[in-house]
């Protein structure tokens, strides 16, 4: 269904709610969801990067109950129990002091309220590729902040209940070309720059199986109260 569709599966949103996206990038993930944005007495979709603002702004359109902010999650221009859901998906890793964040977060959602948060897992692609190309340097190096390892402590510090949801997914590459171009513009392969790239599709060759490369992938989300 694909992890954009899943995440947004998994809302309780009800009729009447008001909802806060912290960290809501293009807007992508409400384009087309006319029915759910309409359930909400009030959408505020926010992100820190005024740009990215404006490019929601332009995705999803004026409305009568969304209105577009610029806001650092550290510090939530709204009083106590303002919200019934607030979201905050693929961003939390980015946040410098995550436990002010996540307090923050904590304080503006009203009581029985919900907190989504998706996030990735630390066996992914990255960590696949970093053992199967070590011989030429490749290290795992992603951001490991958030994720759905340490996720669960972090957020319980500030949060009474917490789910874990996993999305299982995974990739079956045919056409290893494809791959190789996929890993070569990844900016933490840079250590490939003076690799040919038929060496590297060597290794993924010898890695298939039945002429198909299976990489791992792994994403989720928690849903706090």
């Amino acid at each position: 269904m694909g992890f954009g569709n899943w995440i947004v599966s998994n809302y309780r949103i009800d009729k009447g709610m008001k909802v806060l996206e912290l960290g809501c990038g293009t807007g992508d993930m409400w384009k087309k969801r006319e029915n759910l944005i309409s359930l909400c007495s009030q959408l505020t979709l926010s992100d820190f990067s005024e740009g990215m603002v404006e490019t929601a702004k332009n995705t999803i359109g004026e409305c009568d109950n969304v209105e577009y902010k610029v806001i650092d999650i550290q510090e939530i221009p709204y009083e106590d129990e303002t919200f019934d859901v607030v979201i905050a998906n693929m961003m939390l890793y980015h946040v410098p002091d995550i436990e002010r964040g996540l307090e923050e977060v904590r304080r503006v959602l009203k009581s029985g309220g919900y907190f989504y948060c998706a996030t990735y897992g630390e066996h992914g692609i990255i960590e696949y590729l970093s053992k199967i190309l070590s011989v030429y340097g490749v290290e795992d190096n992603i951001n490991k902040n958030f994720t759905l390892q340490n996720g669960y402590e972090i957020l319980n510090k500030t949060f009474s209940k917490i789910e874990k949801l996993e999305y299982i997914d995974s990739l079956s590459i045919t056409n290893t070309d494809d791959m190789v171009e996929y890993i070569y513009s990844l900016s933490s392969m840079t250590s490939l720059n003076s690799v040919p790239k038929q060496a590297i599709k060597d290794i993924l060759i010898k890695n298939t199986t039945n002429g198909i490369l299976n990489v791992p992938k792994e994403y989720g989300m928690f849903i706090s109260s």
